[in-house]
């Protein structure tokens, strides 16, 4: 029986792309990102496409900006396939200037705020960008000359205004397989990868966000996730364009406001790390308001910890909560749980999507038996055509369209595919295989812990040891005991961490949500 029976799959059909690939697809879709924009603006031009601060804009007011800007941009140059950055923040200009530029038919390049010059002349540098739009206060991080001298038009969002024109030339024609959008992957090592997200892929992922939440226009959805990482892109803005729904822009997530802002403008629809769910329970702010039309959670980037799960469900019986598994190379989710089903398999990430495939291969490439532990592949009209300019890593990392997540996981006989660890980041300890997903979701189990990450301390007898890296406000030192014994009563002797690290500050993320636990390993070995 299909996992996603009830749930009005669309039609669909085998297809034969990029050359090597053959896939399932939606038979019926959207041509390109801009036509299911165009789609809900034509259906519906008054509702609200986008909330922020208070200001409002509708689908006709926020296409007809589009157009002057497009009309503005292509007169200083800016044409069909060319690069643009986008280095801003969550506001309203973020979704302004990614229209415009696939009305150019040019391609996004989405860069987090938080990276700096060096990183940002890289990215300007191997994507060959034209164009950069920027938030003002980031003007010191913009490179200039040499450091980027393809680098012609450097706009910030101030400016944006006065480039607008009236004379709104016609969206530029596009290819499904035509590349909308680059997202830098943060890298393990070495220099981020350009993943290249084209149209097909984009809509792929916005039907499977409305098909397995089954989203309509009628739904609010608010973008607390950065707009420039694939989350926000595709679960928020894409999902939202494609139901004619409402995106609310998030300029910064704090919880309390957060939590009255879901109120005030009764928001139906987010996804989340489990991190940022702990802080909203944590939060007075969650007893004196009406949250009664927040009716889908999805979260992803790190395991939900039963007693959270169970604490939701008390505290906002109206919430469904999804996992959602996926990355900047799959377009967002490969996997999803069916609404109903989180709490009974909490340990999982949910099953393929309807046009997703993922196999279980060994260190050889040969597929695996079902609930046997390895790398999973993951295949579909979802996954990226490549990295940008890049054919060495794509070579690597690709076979066959099916894209080698680095994920050590399996698949049971029911379809249900849980993750036990990145690669790189299982341990071994004396011989034995410590799987730090597992140790983490015990630790996530003990009150008040917020974040936790297990690594690997070198030991010239062991080889590694096990460290805990836990942001916990209000524990401490004197919890390790009791902690510790926590651990040992659910994990095997070899699993409970021998040191525990307790950080002040969140720990940090990825573009999609997870722990860099590599940043992680170098701050310890600067101490």
């Amino acid at each position: 029986m299909s996992p996603w029976r009830g749930h009005a799959v669309p039609a669909m059909r085998h297809e034969a792309l990029y050359g090597d690939r053959i896939v399932r697809c939606f038979a019926d879709r959207p041509a390109s990102l801009l036509a299911m924009f165009d789609g809900a603006r034509a259906r519906r031009p008054h509702h609200d496409a986008i909330v922020c601060e208070g200001q409002r804009w509708s689908y006709g007011e926020t296409g007809a900006l589009s157009e002057r800007l497009t009309a503005g941009l292509a007169t200083l140059g800016i044409g069909a396939g060319d690069r643009v950055i986008l280095f801003l923040s969550n506001r309203p200009e973020f979704v302004f200037v990614l229209l415009t530029v696939q009305r150019l038919g040019a391609i996004a390049v989405p860069v987090g705020v938080r990276e700096q010059r060096p990183g940002l002349a890289y990215v300007a540098n191997q994507s060959g960008a034209k164009a950069i739009v920027f938030d003002d206060t980031m003007i010191d991080r913009i490179p200039q000359g040499d450091e980027a001298p393809a680098l012609q038009l450097r706009l910030p969002a101030s400016g944006l205004a006065a480039v607008e024109t009236n004379a709104a030339p016609a969206p530029v024609a596009t290819l499904e397989t035509d590349v909308a959008v680059i997202l830098y992957t943060s890298g393990t090592t070495g220099h981020p990868k350009g993943a290249m997200l084209t149209h097909l892929a984009i809509v792929h992922s916005a039907l499977h966000y409305e098909t397995c939440m089954r989203l309509t226009a009628d739904d609010c959805s608010a973008l607390a996730v950065p707009a420039s990482h694939v989350t926000g892109l595709i679960a928020n803005i894409a999902a939202m364009w494609r139901v004619g729904g409402t995106l609310v822009v998030v300029p910064e997530f704090k919880a309390e406001g957060f939590i009255d802002l879901l109120a005030r403008e009764r928001v139906t629809h987010t996804l989340m790390v489990p991190a940022m769910y702990r802080l909203c329970l944590m939060s007075n702010a969650l007893a004196r308001v009406d949250l009664s039309a927040w009716r889908v959670g999805g979260y992803g980037g790190a395991p939900m910890p039963v007693a959270t799960i169970d604490e939701i469900a008390a505290r906002l019986p109206a919430l469904t909560l999804q996992n959602c598994y996926g990355a900047t190379e799959t377009t967002s989710p490969a996997t999803m749980i069916p609404a109903g089903l989180t709490r009974d398999h909490a340990d999982s990430v949910g099953v393929a999507l309807p046009a997703a495939e993922i196999r279980v291969m060994d260190d050889d490439g040969r597929e695996l038996p079902a609930s046997e532990t390895g790398e999973l592949w993951i295949g579909g009209p979802m996954v990226v055509r490549g990295y940008w300019a890049n054919p060495e890593a794509t070579a690597v990392a690709f076979s066959a369209g099916f894209w080698h997540s680095g994920d050590l996981g399996s698949v049971d006989a029911d379809g249900f595919v849980r993750i036990v660890d990145r690669k790189k980041d299982m341990l071994n300890r004396g011989g034995f295989k410590v799987y730090s997903v597992k140790v983490e979701d015990v630790l996530m189990g003990w009150p008040g812990v917020v974040e936790a990450a297990v690594i690997g301390v070198p030991c010239p007898v062991l080889g590694e040891r096990v460290q805990a890296v836990l942001y916990a406000p209000g524990l401490g030192d004197a919890d390790v005991p009791a902690l510790r014994r926590h651990c040992g009563e659910r994990l095997a002797d070899y699993e409970v961490p021998e040191s525990f690290v307790w950080s002040t500050v969140p720990l940090p993320r990825n573009a999609n949500g997870k722990v860099m636990k590599r940043s992680l390993r170098e701050q310890r070995s600067d101490t």
